[in-house]
């Protein structure tokens, strides 16, 4: 299956999504922070990135414009996650460069649902 990047600074959400995409086959490595996403990602080029929009030392708007600067990085989809909906928020993430945006809460089955999804539509894992 995918290598997934998690990055979300709430443990417990980050332990959940841990859990659940490593449940579906999936290899998981996690960061607290923007900061630490960004140099994981650089490190193990995984197949696809999960974000917190809101997490300490860099946002995930931040740690997803360094990214998408990367080569070996640029069409690795990043997928947002938040419990912030609103439209401006949304295209905010889309301008970055997001693939998609995940509104928390969340169930597991769905969490899995649109990840396989996004992974199928854009030939991952590479």
């Amino acid at each position: 299956m995918a290598h997934i990047l998690i990055a979300e600074d709430e443990r417990d959400i980050r332990d959940l999504i841990n859990f659940t995409l490593s449940f579906a086959g999936h290899q998981v490595t996690s960061a607290a922070n923007g900061e630490e996403a960004v140099q994981h990602a650089m490190r193990i080029l995984p197949d696809l990135i999960m974000m917190d929009v809101r997490m300490p030392k860099m946002t995930g708007y931040e740690a997803c414009r360094q990214i998408k600067t990367v080569d070996a990085l640029k069409n690795t989809p990043v997928v947002f996650l938040s419990a912030k909906g609103q439209d401006e928020e949304v295209q905010t993430g889309l301008d970055v460069g997001a693939y998609a945006y995940i509104l928390k809460p969340f169930s597991p089955d769905d969490l899995i649902r649109r990840i396989n999804e996004i992974l199928g539509q854009n030939g991952s894992p590479r």
